[in-house]
Parts: C-alpha cells; structure tokens; sequence
C-alpha cells in the first residue's frame, strides 16, 4: 500500500509562483510512476506532469516551461514547480502513484491564481 498526502496549494496573484509537495508513505519501492493531475470547477480532470521511476518526466503543452516535476526518494517526496502562474491554472490538484499493481491518489490541494 502507498499513501500520499499533498500540501503547498493556496492563493497567488497571476505571475507568482507555488511549490505543491506530495508525501510518500508505504510501499514507495513499488511504484513505477508518479504524476500530477489538476480539476478546474466544472472540468475533467486532467494530466499535469509525470515522472518515471527512471526519472524522465512529461509535461501537459499549457505547462510546459512553466512547471517542473521533481522527486526526492530519498525524502520520499514528490513536488510539483509551479512559475509563472495564470488564473487558469487554478484547480484543485492532486497527486497519484502507480504501480504494476496498484493506484493511489492524494486528496487534494486548492491552488487560486487571480488575475
């Protein structure tokens, strides 16, 4: 079993910056990818980042050159770099892992960009 467990969203005016953390807990051996995933009011949710165990990441095209994944095994975390933000990059925004057998997501965190 693997647990995650985000943190870091909140509210920015449009052209800040944010920092979303994932925790890591249980099985972490186990996991082959890690992504981020966002839901706007009213959306799907959709794909934001990915990152592999070997360390290759994918980026959704509205993000890119804007966000940067990352992951510290050692700390058993995952991050999500978000730059140069824009009001719809507002969504609540979620952390997932996936193994051969399995599939976890985070509850949440709520990330506001104003205009």
């Amino acid at each position: 079993q693997v647990q995650l467990v985000e943190s870091g969203g909140g509210l920015v005016q449009a052209g800040g910056s944010l920092r979303l953390s994932c925790a890591t807990s249980g099985n972490i051996f186990s996991i082959s990818v890690m992504n981020w995933y966002r839901q706007a009011p009213g959306k799907q949710r959709e794909l934001v980042a990915s990152v592999l165990s070997g360390g290759s990441t994918d980026y959704a095209d509205s993000v890119k050159g804007r966000f940067t994944i990352s992951r510290n095994i050692a700390k058993n975390m995952l991050y999500l770099q978000m730059n140069s933000l824009k009001p719809e990059d507002t969504a609540i925004y979620y952390c997932r892992a996936r193994g051969a057998r399995f599939e976890t997501w985070g509850q949440g965190t709520q990330v506001t960009v104003s205009s």
